[in-house]
């Protein structure tokens, strides 16, 4: 694959169309020990965890490759955390599981299936209620791990379980919908984050083995992906590299530790930053909570966060803004000394995507070119913000080949796990959006939006929907209940009615293998899978019809799910001697779709289709000029 205009070429100088999933969601939390979503994450040291089996398990790859292929989902986003490859500690790699990638790769290249490796990390780690970095990044600036919780500055599905056992609920109550991002508001991901991307600016003094916390997070991180990449090089499969997943800013560029300024989710605690430091440093804090029926605006009522007076620290270690001067005690009192510690970069206010997140991202590019002069690179911004600033800027003079891949969630669907395709709210705007066209206008909008920064502000690089989805346990579960999954095919057909009116390239989050209706993707509660239990979910709302390569210039498709009409206009390419080729799903259009091929000029293009692999052939055949193509049952 090659960039070029905006467009990414094959080697047959057709352009792609890439689709496909996320892999998977699964792969955030070890393969063994079994059970890693149930059983406290804290106790799953470095010592004792494999991820050998994630996405699934070596024996199984061929039958879900070739499910994904038969499914159109040809391009593939494939999750490999830090910890996966160095959970052991600093500069010891997980061989075993490199070895077994390697193996997993080999057979996607045998489906022809290509993937782009996704350094995945949600709000640090799985210490921190997500996943990602290794332990050892946090225990050595003499973080207890175990204690992470029970100081609140962070909340984990494993430890809200012990906290809430009853007779009604022996295993734990339900985990709030959606809870888990409120980690990036709590103290330990957000001092991670502020440390990894800001620690040579807001803590200049504080070392690790004698580099600054900075470096020494940052060059273990890349040498770890470097690693990975040398273990991994030559495989056909391998389209490119992310640099990392939802990048965050943690405390950098708040103007006021005060205040809470930036809230990630709509409802449940919010903690300033200095609450949040105070509550990791063992002083008891009063945290607001708020509601999604007032619309995150109003305060329901206050929860005390760390009533006990646990440290997060062992003896003889601190808070790192204490030793930078950002706060001091003075006799039991907390004192904060720089409110505005972090909203300043070298005399000028602080942009966290130009100022951090940019150097890292081409420091990392810049070291992992060894993956090949052609490999694509996929650079993403802070998640879930409307900031213009929140995503880096690109110029002629940086690293080529790369791709926004920005994400995008029903946010409305996404937290209240509920779905009306009649019925949605901006959240930026607090407007209602009524009517089910609307709704599918507005969802069209804010992927025009992602595209339009690109252009206005990458030098119009291509762009790719990095992460989109559905939770498949909406309104209570009733989908597993009645099995009737009509509302989650529309939700879906919605969500790629605006890809396909954007022509973006997407992967949906998610796939994973070990989905089941009890404990869903394994992960923090949450049920986003595709496929689940041997089946399928959904597949009407994702599995469609789309122009996979094109000879020539694409111009615009459409698929009308009510009337089975697929519809798509190109401007071929006489040059291009391969054929375009369109997916098309057996299980709409049967063994013998009706096809017509119309181009102006009267030229009657050669086509194939062929049932086994749900694909039409169309050949140029020497014809320059736009054709249009009308596909239905």
């Amino acid at each position: 694959m090659r960039i070029e205009n905006n467009l990414i070429l094959d080697d047959e100088n057709r352009v792609l169309l890439l689709r496909g999933v996320n892999l998977g969601g699964d792969s955030k939390i070890p393969f063994c020990p079994p059970g890693s979503e149930i059983e406290p994450s804290f106790l799953n040291t470095q010592n004792n965890v494999s991820f050998v089996g994630r996405p699934f398990p070596l024996e199984t790859a061929e039958s879900h490759f070739l499910r994904l292929k038969k499914g159109g989902m040809t391009f593939l986003r494939l999750l490999v955390t830090w910890e996966a490859i160095e959970h052991e500690g600093p500069g010891i790699y997980d061989e075993a599981y490199l070895a077994y990638l390697r193996k997993i790769l080999l057979l996607a290249e045998k489906e022809g299936i290509s993937v782009f490796i996704d350094p995945h990390q949600d709000v640090w780690s799985r210490w921190t209620g997500g996943d990602g970095a290794p332990s050892w990044t946090m225990e050595k600036l003499g973080m207890n791990l175990d204690n992470c919780d029970l100081c609140a500055a962070a909340v984990t599905r494993q430890r809200y379980g012990i906290f809430h056992q009853s007779k009604k609920h022996p295993d734990g109550k339900p985990y709030p919908k959606m809870l888990w991002p409120s980690n990036y508001n709590r103290y330990a991901a957000a001092t991670m984050f502020s440390l990894f991307f800001g620690g040579k600016t807001y803590a200049p003094d504080l070392n690790i083995e004698g580099e600054n916390v900075q470096d020494w997070l940052q060059n273990r991180y890349i040498a770890a992906f470097k690693h990975a990449q040398r273990r991994l090089k030559n495989l056909g499969a391998i389209a490119g590299w992310g640099s990392m997943n939802e990048p965050h800013f943690g405390f950098i560029g708040h103007k006021n530790l005060t205040q809470e300024e930036n809230p990630v989710i709509p409802e449940g605690p919010r903690p300033s930053p200095w609450q949040a430091i105070l509550a990791a440093s063992g002083y008891p804090v009063k945290v607001p909570v708020y509601r999604i029926e007032t619309l995150w605006k109003k305060v329901s009522y206050y929860e005390t966060f760390n009533p006990q007076g646990i440290s997060l620290f062992k003896d003889g270690f601190s808070c790192p803004w204490k030793q930078a001067g950002v706060w001091k005690d003075e006799g039991g009192e907390p004192k904060l000394l720089r409110p505005d510690h972090f909203s300043m970069f070298y005399n000028n206010p602080t942009s966290f995507s130009t100022n951090f997140l940019k150097p890292f991202i081409i420091k990392y590019i810049n070291t992992m070119k060894e993956a090949g002069e052609r490999s694509l690179f996929f650079i993403e911004g802070i998640p879930n913000c409307t900031k213009e600033e929140s995503h880096p800027s690109w110029s002629k003079d940086d690293p080529s080949n790369a791709v926004n891949a920005f994400h995008w969630y029903d946010g409305l669907s996404l937290f209240t796990k509920t779905f009306r395709s009649w019925f949605n709210a901006d959240p930026n705007t607090f407007k209602i959006i009524l009517g089910k066209k609307n709704v599918s206008k507005y969802f069209a909008k804010c992927l025009a939006q992602g595209i339009y920064w690109t252009k206005k502000k990458m030098e119009n690089i291509p762009s790719l929907l990095g992460e989109f989805g559905l939770a498949f346990d909406l309104n209570n579960r009733s989908g597993f209940k009645k099995g009737d999954y009509s509302m989650h095919e529309t939700a879906l057909s919605m969500y790629y009615d605006a890809v396909d009116s954007n022509m973006l390239h997407s992967t949906i989050w998610n796939y994973s293998a070990s989905n089941t209706n009890k404990y869903g993707d394994g992960w923090n509660d949450e049920d986003l899978s595709i496929y689940s239990e041997g089946s399928e979910r959904a597949a009407k709302g994702w599995k469609r019809p789309y122009p996979m390569a094109v000879a020539g210039q694409p111009l615009s498709f459409n698929w009308n799910t009510k009337h089975k009409k697929f519809v798509f206009k190109f401007y071929a390419d006489s040059n291009v001697k391969a054929p375009t080729v369109i997916y098309l799903p057996l299980q709409t259009f049967g063994a013998k779709p009706k096809i017509e091929i119309d181009a102006p000029s009267g030229e009657n293009l050669r086509w194939e289709y062929n049932c086994e692999e749900e694909r039409l052939f169309i050949y140029n055949s020497g014809y320059n000029g736009e054709a249009l193509i009308k596909i239905s049952d």
